[in-house]
C-alpha cells in the first residue's frame, strides 16, 4: 500500500501482552499506538514531547474519535499513519492504522490543544514548529 497521502507513517507490530481474552488487541491499546505515532512524528519533525515540555509547551488531548474496522491479533504487523492540520487554536491529527495489505484497522481523529506555561494558547509556537507539515483535514 502507498502511504504517500500521509505526512508520517510508522510500522509497528502487536505484542503478546496487548491481547485480551478474545484473542484480539484490547481497544485501549489502539490509543497507545496512536499516541506513540504522534510522539514519533514530533520527534522526527524536530521537536520531541520532552523538548516541548522543557520549554513549557504541552500539547494535550481535547477529543478523540475512533472507528474500529478490523481487529488486530498477536504478531500482526501494521502501519500507523497520520496527517496534521490546524483550525484556529486546535490541532487535528487524522490517524489511521492499516494492515500491510491496505485493510483499514482503525480510522481516528484526534483534537489537541496547546498549553503554554500553564495557560491555554492558540498554539502559535507549535504551528511554527510544524508548519510545513500542516494539511487541510
Amino acid at each position: 500500500m502507498d502511504y504517500s497521502d500521509y505526512t508520517f507513517s510508522l510500522p509497528m507490530s502487536v505484542r503478546d501482552y496487548e491481547i485480551d481474552y478474545q484473542g484480539i488487541v484490547n481497544n485501549a491499546n489502539y490509543l497507545h499506538y496512536l499516541e506513540h505515532t504522534r510522539h514519533e512524528f514530533c520527534r522526527q519533525a524536530g521537536l520531541s514531547f520532552g523538548e516541548m515540555h522543557s520549554r513549557g509547551i504541552d500539547p494535550v488531548l481535547a477529543h478523540i474519535s475512533i472507528d474500529y474496522r478490523q481487529p488486530l491479533h498477536i504478531g500482526d504487523e501494521f502501519v500507523s499513519c497520520l496527517n496534521i492540520g490546524r483550525r484556529g487554536p486546535k490541532f487535528y491529527f487524522q490517524q489511521d492504522i492499516y494492515l500491510p495489505d491496505g485493510t483499514p484497522v482503525i480510522k481516528a481523529m484526534i483534537t489537541v490543544a496547546c498549553i503554554e506555561n500553564g495557560h491555554l494558547t492558540r498554539g502559535d509556537v507549535l504551528a511554527q514548529a510544524f508548519g510545513k507539515y500542516l494539511k487541510t483535514i
